[in-house]
């Protein structure tokens, strides 16, 4: 084995051990810095020995293939992690990355559903879900699909956290479900009825599905054993267009983030955003700020005693 396989292997141990990573995260990792060492391979320079100026060649080689700004900044954090595993296992006697400045990105304001366009989408979902012509494997999937998204809006779950839901979820109505989240770290959702009610009728379908054995409550015929990320985005989409909503517009991800931003419209303080989205910093929440500024102004406008006053 080469060193720097050697010292990279030795830094995807000590993310999954002690930082908690799942295996996506370590994937990606790993995509990242396999490409910058058979780019500086083809150099002449080693990973692991890289000097500023090699890794300062690389990112301006990004620059020029055309990568997005996001993919520059994400290549640049996974070599920033693998530079500072190796200084802090004194396997370096310095960081290269320390001096390169990242790619400015400005932060974008997520795609948000209003309320009246979820509501379509989730009707849509329990009118399928409801149709006395379906039987069989296709009332299944349809009270699936019905399940999924009322949980997903219920809850704001990440998709993998959704898809991945155990089968022990349903053994009482608590009004709270554990969710295994980043880092394996485990915390408290609330689960509303019509969340509640869609699962457990779901559930009365699950010997029509495939799938084995009894851990997941979306159980599917893949290597994982539930359901994959890229299915349910797939079937939200077909959703989305018999809701007459554009499919571009809608993905799991949109729907999280209209759990969040509905949330705040409607009053919620940004830290129990944070606690239910499961965010380590709130900084990850404050891309909803726009929210919260929409409706102070409109608590502005509304109630304060000169907005009624027209100018001369």
């Amino acid at each position: 084995m080469s060193r720097d396989a050697a010292h990279l292997d030795a830094f995807l141990e000590m993310m999954a051990v002690e930082r908690g990573a799942s295996q996506n995260t370590l994937d990606a990792y790993r995509r990242d810095l396999d490409h910058a060492r058979a780019a500086l391979k083809a150099e002449g320079v080693a990973l692991s020995e890289a000097t500023t100026e090699a890794v300062r060649a690389y990112m301006a080689g990004l620059d020029a293939g055309g990568f997005a700004a996001s993919s520059r900044q994400r290549r640049l954090s996974s070599l920033r992690q693998f530079f500072k595993f190796l200084y802090a296992e004194g396997r370096r006697a310095d960081d290269p990355t320390s001096p390169i400045e990242g790619s400015r990105k400005a932060k974008s304001i997520p795609k948000i559903l209003s309320e009246e366009e979820v509501d379509r989408l989730i009707g849509e979902a329990e009118a399928q879900a409801g149709n006395p012509e379906l039987r069989g494997t296709a009332l299944a999937r349809a009270r699936r699909m019905h399940a999924l998204v009322e949980i997903l809006y219920a809850t704001g779950l990440r998709v993998s956290e959704l898809v991945s839901l155990p089968r022990s979820v349903l053994r009482s109505r608590a009004s709270l479900i554990v969710v295994r989240g980043k880092g394996n770290k485990e915390r408290l959702v609330p689960i509303g009825e019509r969340a509640r009610d869609a699962m457990d009728a779901f559930a009365a379908s699950l010997k029509d599905l495939p799938g084995a054995g009894e851990a997941w409550l979306f159980p599917a015929l893949s290597e994982s054993g539930h359901m994959t990320r890229q299915a349910f985005a797939r079937d939200l989409k077909d959703l989305a267009i018999r809701a007459g909503i554009r499919p571009s517009r809608v993905s799991p991800h949109v729907l999280r983030h209209a759990f969040a931003s509905h949330l705040l419209q409607n009053g919620a303080d940004l830290r129990v955003v944070q606690e239910l989205l499961g965010h380590a910093d709130i900084g990850t929440t404050q891309i909803y700020t726009h929210v919260m500024e929409e409706r102070l102004m409109r608590l502005v406008t509304d109630h304060h005693p000169l907005s009624e006053l027209s100018g001369d």
